[in-house]
């Protein structure tokens, strides 16, 4: 036979490539975005309406304020560090060692949701000894208690989506102990986990008001609903400056996470679920 040259030789023809269809939401899922912009924005905008742009320069010479923000501010990093303290040495422990106890704690944590704070409040006064009843870190106690439902099932998350047990003999058969272990491969694993907790407790701890108004300590919700009585403007000011406060502090928590995590390989952090990541060593 002979030869077919180059030229006779038939040409491939190109294949086309699929069309990538753009991403669109449906309608009804518009529908409900809208409604809820207006059902967040609509109050919004009634309120800083009523107190007026004038009302927020005067906030900030207000007696009291900057104290009890500063208040609140404490009791966040504090509660925030003992409920880590607790809840990822526990959680992890349980993984490893006591799995069948997860649907106990499950029960266990979640009754400071079921018990009223009112109710919670007092029985901490009643147990707690004389000396810590006057003391403001009472009530931290008491937010560390409230926050243990959040912290627990974000941290939990974060530790189903990763093989523990295989991770911990790892470490362990090259020679690290349990702390290095849960420093260096544990709780790098867990990052986004930790950081969807840290936005709960500071949300938690920067807008509860009923416990610190029992304990008769003036954090900075508390301070609002007091001068509210003698202000009303400023009262919607304050308000409405803690609330973009708190949104910031979220908002630079989760954008410093996911930025961390996408250097390291992980999941995204978002405020009310951990992404799933893969595995990672430090």
């Amino acid at each position: 036979m002979a030869a077919v040259t180059a030229e006779q030789a038939p040409t491939p023809r190109a294949i086309p490539r699929p069309r990538r269809r753009r991403a669109s939401l449906p309608v009804w899922r518009w529908a409900i975005l809208l409604i809820a912009g207006v059902y967040f924005l609509v109050p919004l905008f009634a309120a800083l309406r009523f107190a007026g742009i004038s009302a927020f320069p005067s906030l900030f010479t207000q007696p009291g304020f900057w104290p009890s923000l500063w208040l609140s501010l404490r009791l966040a990093a504090v509660v925030w560090l003992v409920t880590m303290l607790l809840m990822v040495p526990t959680t992890v422990y349980v993984h490893l060692r006591l799995p069948r106890m997860r649907r106990m704690l499950d029960v266990v944590t979640i009754l400071p949701i079921v018990i009223p704070p009112v109710v919670l409040a007092t029985g901490v006064l009643q147990a707690m000894p004389l000396a810590l009843r006057a003391s403001v870190w009472l009530l931290g106690l008491e937010y560390v208690i409230l926050a243990l439902p959040f912290a627990y099932r974000a941290i939990d998350a974060g530790l189903r989506s990763i093989d523990v047990k295989t991770l911990t003999e790892a470490s362990n058969s090259l020679g690290a102990g349990i702390f290095t272990t849960l420093w260096r491969v544990i709780l790098p694993n867990i990052r986004t986990a930790v950081i969807s907790a840290t936005v709960l407790i500071v949300a938690l701890v920067l807008g509860e008001f009923t416990m610190a108004s029992i304990v008769l300590k003036t954090t900075f919700p508390v301070w609002i609903v007091e001068f509210d009585q003698l202000d009303a403007n400023i009262s919607v000011a304050a308000s409405l400056f803690a609330l973009f406060v708190t949104w910031i502090i979220l908002m630079v928590i989760t954008v410093a996470a996911s930025r961390q995590s996408r250097r390291t390989g992980g999941g995204e952090v978002t405020l009310f679920s951990v992404a799933p990541r893969e595995t990672i060593g430090n």
